[in-house]
């Protein structure tokens, strides 16, 4: 299992609109290609003059699904959210492999 982090600090300025965005439109519709198994939204809890930071997960199976969707999906979807909050945001993107997982029964 991979997760695929999306890291997204955006300016205070739009935030309230990006983080509803996020929830309403951007991911659905990322989840909505059939690529990933489950998604998360998790507030990065440092404090920033700059903005306020967020970690997206998204959670894959296998590192061919995450190729599919980077050439498939990923370039229109990317697109969109530059589109919409241009000069609002820096993200940066990296792939963890999950090598442990315990969930307590």
């Amino acid at each position: 299992m991979y997760i695929y982090n999306v890291t997204v600090n955006i300016e205070k300025s739009v935030h309230d609109e990006w983080l509803a965005w996020m929830k309403e439109t951007h991911i659905p519709d990322v989840m909505s290609t059939g690529m990933f198994v489950s998604n998360r939204i998790l507030h990065v809890m440092v404090e920033e003059e700059a903005g306020i930071t967020y970690s997206i997960q998204y959670e894959v199976k296998d590192m061919e699904t995450l190729k599919l969707y980077h050439e498939m999906y990923a370039p229109k979807l990317q697109a969109e959210h530059t589109e919409k909050f241009k000069d609002k945001f820096v993200a940066f993107r990296t792939i963890l492999r999950v090598e442990h997982n315990h969930k307590p029964e």
